[in-house]
């Protein structure tokens, strides 16, 4: 692996963590995700003319007009999702597999589900030969959610949705947590932590502002919805 470029990223990731605690309510992210962020290898997860972006602090494109997301929110939106490692989870959004590989140190098992159909088998591929034999990748509408695996022990949406999806609600196991990022395309979006109480209401509590494109529904199928790893 490369270490030196591993070592920045995870100093830069640090600092954004500095800049931003006012708004995320911490000075350092759980050390479970920061190790998880040392040892899954990002240069993997992105195509080969690209590598040299690999360990930057920035999104980085994928294909499929889809990029893997800057570090420092994939480890922001997993220290938010506040898992143990019995969890199951639900990712919505697997782009490259990389937050999915992520979770997979922090949790149990892992259901990622991937609009783009190319984008979901070569994840699914890629998770496979590198080991990470507890995700499980299938190509669908994200807003559907997996239900036969449900409920889960937390839900992460690597895409921006105009509102909570009901079904992923409903998915939600009592007292566990959603992340989501909220917003329009292009507009102002924020990322949201969600907890289902045990009436069944939610309640959410805004983190800060974010940029990811669309979550879609297939019927919208002549666009396709971003991810962030």
């Amino acid at each position: 692996m490369r270490m030196k470029e591993m070592q920045h990223m995870l100093s830069d990731i640090e600092w954004e963590v500095k800049l931003t605690r006012s708004m995320i309510g911490k000075d350092s992210l759980d050390e479970r995700v920061m190790a998880a962020m040392r040892h899954v290898p990002r240069h993997e997860f992105i195509p080969k003319a690209l590598r040299e972006y690999a360990y930057q602090n920035a999104p980085v494109p994928i294909g499929a007009g889809q990029t893997i997301s800057q570090p420092y929110i994939v480890a922001l939106m997993s220290d938010l999702l506040n898992t143990k490692p019995s969890d199951v989870v639900l990712e919505i959004g697997t782009g490259s597999g990389y937050q999915a590989a992520i979770l997979s140190r922090l949790v149990k098992q892992v259901y990622s589900i991937e609009f783009v159909e190319e984008l979901a088998t070569l994840a699914r591929t890629r998770l496979h030969e590198l080991g990470y034999d507890n995700v499980e990748v299938r190509a669908g509408d994200g807003n559907l959610g997996w239900p036969e695996h449900s409920p889960y022990d937390g839900i992460i949406v690597t895409a921006a949705a105009p509102h909570i999806p009901q079904a992923l609600i409903d998915q939600l196991r009592t007292g566990a947590r959603m992340v989501i990022p909220l917003g329009l395309p292009y507009s102002a979006q924020e990322l949201i932590v969600v907890e289902k109480k045990p009436d069944g209401k939610i309640k959410t509590e805004d983190i800060l502002g974010v940029a990811f494109v669309p979550l879609v529904e297939a019927r919208h199928s002549d666009r396709r919805h971003g991810t962030s790893r």
